[in-house]
This record gives structure tokens, sequence and C-alpha cells, in this order.
């Protein structure tokens, strides 16, 4: 298959995507100077911009790649919450799989920024679990959607929504129907995915997960994190990103692979996981191997580092990147 006929097959493709979302807010503006009462900067308002982010960014992803996302997740009976429905809504994603709270507020990280500088960012959130009655209804929703999907990807910000209890459940309803499943994992929930199809943590995420200390990279010490990782979960495919080192993949059958980063000029690293985990589950639903799933996955969590905040990806751009890069 050529990576055209590939990337025009995602659009036949449905995502399922499951987890926290939020609102990422932004205010843009100048700094010219230092405050008098505290050695910090002003910062002259410009703009203000709202987007979705957290799980909600994952399922513009599926969109922007061709394919049909549903989301599922629960948000707050506020403001912040309208404002999201209604950014989903403008973007045309459906609506249908949202509960709203009374009880639990919309998660809101708002950042700063001062020529295309970082400056600040303030979470607005919680981090309680779901109450069984939210669980009730998250789980009947996802319960709905489920049969129009053709891979379901778990997207844990460690907000709330996936939790101990509920994230065995929705994998089991996911492996009744046949249907991959694909993880982004946070610490609290990280050995909660046994027997998912694809798991995707970080460098970092791995070693807290599996409680294996050591600094930096260290070959050897990875790959027996890797091993415990197996071990405790099964995964069909492990894959992880190693920021500037690239990713490493292992399949159930097959060795493991260490594909390197690409060169770029990295402006803002927010939102590459969820481009990376976009990207595999399509590639995982359209059955490619786990050295091709990484290696496109891989490229497309680079793109998006060379753009300011989360962004979703540029599908002609990985498209043609991807046959520059990787058709040989």
């Amino acid at each position: 298959m050529t990576l055209e006929i590939l990337f025009s097959s995602f659009n036949s493709l449905t995502a399922l995507v499951v987890g926290d979302v939020m609102v990422d807010a932004y205010l843009w503006g100048q700094a010219t100077r230092l405050s008098p009462e505290a050695p910090v900067p002003v910062v002259s308002a410009v703009r203000r911009e709202r987007r979705l982010g957290g799980a909600a960014n994952v399922a513009l992803n599926v969109q922007a790649l061709g394919a049909t996302p549903l989301l599922c997740s629960v948000v707050g009976d506020d403001r912040d919450g309208a404002d999201l429905l209604r950014l989903m809504q403008d973007a045309g994603l459906p609506t249908d799989g949202i509960v709203k709270s009374v009880e639990r507020p919309t998660t809101v990280k708002e950042r700063i920024l001062a020529s295309d500088q970082h400056l600040l960012r303030i979470d607005s959130e919680v981090e309680t679990p779901l109450t069984d009655a939210e669980t009730a209804r998250l789980e009947a929703r996802f319960a709905a959607l489920l049969a129009r999907a053709d891979v379901v990807i778990f997207e844990d910000y460690d907000k709330g929504v996936l939790t101990a209890a509920n994230i065995p459940r929705l994998l089991a309803m996911a492996r009744g129907r046949g249907i991959p499943t694909v993880v982004d994992p946070k610490k609290r929930n990280f050995l909660a995915y046994v027997g998912c199809t694809l798991f995707k943590p970080n460098l970092k995420e791995l070693k807290e997960g599996v409680k294996h200390e050591f600094a930096g990279f260290q070959r050897h010490a990875f790959e027996a994190a890797v091993a415990e990782l197996r071990l405790r979960l099964s995964p069909e495919v492990v894959l992880v990103t190693l920021s500037e080192r690239g990713v490493f993949v292992q399949a159930v059958e097959g060795g493991a692979t260490y594909l390197p980063a690409h060169e770029r000029a990295i402006v803002d690293v927010s939102g590459a996981g969820d481009t990376v985990i976009s990207i595999a589950a399509l590639a995982l639903a359209r059955r490619l191997p786990a050295a091709r799933i990484a290696a496109l996955a891989n490229l497309g969590g680079g793109l998006v580092c060379e753009r300011v905040g989360v962004v979703p990806i540029d599908k002609a751009l990985l498209l043609a990147e991807a046959e520059e890069r990787l058709e040989a």
C-alpha cells in the first residue's frame, strides 16, 4: 500500500476518543518592561483565543487526518463547558458523547505568551475521579458510540474521567467487539490498561509507571522498564516517545526498533503527544506493521512542534514529508 493510498484510506475510518477534554486558552501580548511591583514582565494583552485541548485535540487530529472522530468525556455544567461544546460544534465535532456534570468544573489551561514566548500557565481544574453516577452516564455514552468505531483512543490526563474502575470495563467493551485500543497514559492509571492493543507512554511516564528509576536515557535500564511494562499490561505494541531521541517501538512478534527524531526548528512541544497517538491509532486500524506505525507517528509529532500552541496535524504536509522521508 502506497502512502497516498494509506492516507486516503484514513477517510473511511472512525475513531472513538475517550478521556479528559479541556479548553486551551491563550492570552497573546507584548512584554516591553518589568513591573515596578515585582521582578516580572508586564504583558500588554493583544488578543485572546480558546482552543480545544486534551482528548478534544486528539479528536481534531483524527479529523485533520481525514477520519471521523467521536468524543466521549465529562465536562462541567458551566460557562467553560458551554464554550467547549461551542468550540466542538464550530469544528464540526459531534457532541453526543459529552456528559455534563454539576459536580465538577471544566478543565481550562490558560497560557500567557509574549512574542511567542511562553511566560505562564494557569490551570483551573479538579482531578477527583468521576462519581458512580457520572461513570454510569459516561459508560452508556461510550457503549452507544462504540458500534460506529474502528479504533478506540484512551486519552488520559489524570483529570478523573478515566479511572481504575471504568478503564477495564471500557476496554472489555471494545475487546468484545474486536475493536483495537490505543492508550496515551498518565501516572495515576498507568497499570490499569491491561490487554490494550497499543500503549504509548513517554520516557518519564514509563519510568514513573513501572517505578524504574534511572537518570536520563540508559538503554539497558530503559529496555528493562519496557519488559516490566509488557509483563504487567501485555499490550500487543509498545510505542515510547523519547523526545529528542525519537521513538521506540516493540510488537509482540518482532524485535525492538529505535527511530531517531527528524531535525526540526522546535517552537512548542504542546500537543505533540496528541498527534502521535492519533496517527498511531489510524495506522493501527489499517493494520500497519509496528515499525511503520512508529515512523509515521514520529514524523507527525515532530511536525506539530514547529508551530506555536496546541494545533492539529496538517495531513497534506505529513503526507509530503512521509513520501520524502519514509517511502524507501
